[in-house]
């Protein structure tokens, strides 16, 4: 069979009108000749509404309880499409996790699919029906509703995708396809045509919206390729793919920023074996994410400056956890809010030398001073004052010629 994925996100099923656009995308994926598998999320703004009723009820709402309360977004969403359908003339259900099923396992909140039964949903795609199942759920081994996480129907996309061994899987959103660097923050940004798993997952763990982290991470180990796209306009997105798959003469893919970051600095810590982890163990049992980490030992080797940086709504705690902790001797402790974290992204880098330089020398050009680097194979990171976030995407998208890509 010829299968096919179509995934829409809560903006794309967020009305009435919008389900009837939907509707009508997968009919014209039916004309084609396609077994036609759909996920959907919840209509937008219910799910926050529902989290925002269980508050009401309790500050400790049960988590399993959780699950089947926000759960019912789902359904409706995928009732509305598939009543559309039925009234346009196809045959089409709603399917809810546990009718399927599909098979979770880890925690309420936070659970994983890793099995699918395909039997009633193959039988049903053979009869020319049109499966509208729910996405970012399944059932535990209790037979309790479990929710999949942020960016769970995606994730639920890419697992139909793998277990049906689908041709396309298309994730249909609000914006038209992935960005050299986010077109709300710069109007020269260009929709990037394809993408390496790899490079989107960087991007996405940086900020980008388009997708979650953990869901390009299950199509990357899956070998699943996505197009991500628009449900609004008729217009190719971009293709999320293995590297191998990308003819790429790009020495950088993209560019990010954030600027809800903190920098955190030590100053004149007593340098010893384990005197590290001692500064990040409270904050990691704390759920406080670390991210740049820098260290300066002096020329005696007696003494190190640490710095790293965090996320600015952890400062307060942060802050707290370092003041309180006895294990630990230093001189100085300072706290910076005001910055902003820019990030080039591309495979190019692996292979090109001088990218490290130019990036470095382009702010430099334009009076950007570098308070902390980081880097991997495929991304180099700096941490600038937030007040030149602008200014240096500006300069680093025109260095790099992301200005010109057609």
């Amino acid at each position: 069979m010829k299968i096919v994925v179509l995934k829409f996100g809560g903006t794309s099923v967020g009305t009435i009108k919008k389900i009837k656009k939907v509707a009508k995308i997968i009919a014209d994926y039916k004309k084609k000749k396609y077994k036609v598998i759909v996920i959907s999320s919840a209509m937008s703004g219910v799910t926050n509404e529902l989290i925002k009723k269980s508050f009401e009820i309790s500050k400790n709402f049960s988590k399993s309880e959780h699950d089947v309360l926000v759960s019912s977004g789902e359904q409706i969403a995928c009732s509305l499409i598939a009543g559309r359908l039925i009234d346009i003339g196809y045959k089409a259900r709603s399917w809810m996790s546990w009718q399927i099923p599909i098979m979770t396992i880890g925690e309420h909140l936070n659970s994983r699919i890793n099995q699918i039964n395909k039997n009633k949903i193959i039988k049903y795609l053979k009869d020319g029906g049109i499966p509208i199942i729910t996405g970012f759920q399944g059932v535990n081994s209790a037979n309790r509703i479990t929710t999949i996480g942020r960016g769970g129907s995606d994730a639920s996309a890419i697992m139909f995708a793998k277990f049906f061994k689908a041709k396309k899987c298309i994730i249909y959103t609000d914006v038209e396809g992935v960005y050299t660097t986010d077109p709300n923050k710069l109007n020269k940004a260009k929709k990037i045509k394809v993408i390496s798993y790899e490079e989107m997952l960087e991007m996405a763990s940086l900020g980008a919206k388009v997708m979650q982290p953990v869901s390009i991470q299950d199509a990357r180990l899956n070998r699943i390729d996505i197009e991500v796209k628009s449900a609004f306009v008729k217009k190719s997105g971009t293709l999320i793919t293995k590297r191998s798959n990308i003819i790429n003469n790009k020495i950088v893919t993209g560019i990010s920023s954030t600027q809800n970051d903190s920098k955190v600095s030590l100053i004149g810590v007593k340098d010893k074996p384990g005197v590290a982890a001692a500064i990040f163990r409270p904050l990691s049992k704390n759920l406080i994410n670390v991210d740049m980490v820098v260290q300066n030992i002096s020329a005696d080797g007696k003494e190190t400056d640490l710095t790293f940086t965090i996320k600015t709504e952890d400062l307060n705690k942060t802050k707290k956890i370092i003041q309180e902790n006895k294990i630990i001797n230093y001189r100085g402790l300072i706290f910076e809010k005001s910055v902003s974290k820019i990030s080039i992204i591309g495979v190019g880098m692996i292979t090109t030398p001088g990218v490290t330089f130019r990036m470095f020398q382009t702010l430099a050009n334009k009076n950007i001073n570098i308070k902390v680097i980081s880097t991997s194979e495929i991304k180099i990171s700096v941490l600038i004052d937030r007040k030149n976030t602008q200014k240096a995407l500006i300069a680093l998208h025109k260095e790099f010629k992301l200005d010109l890509i057609k």
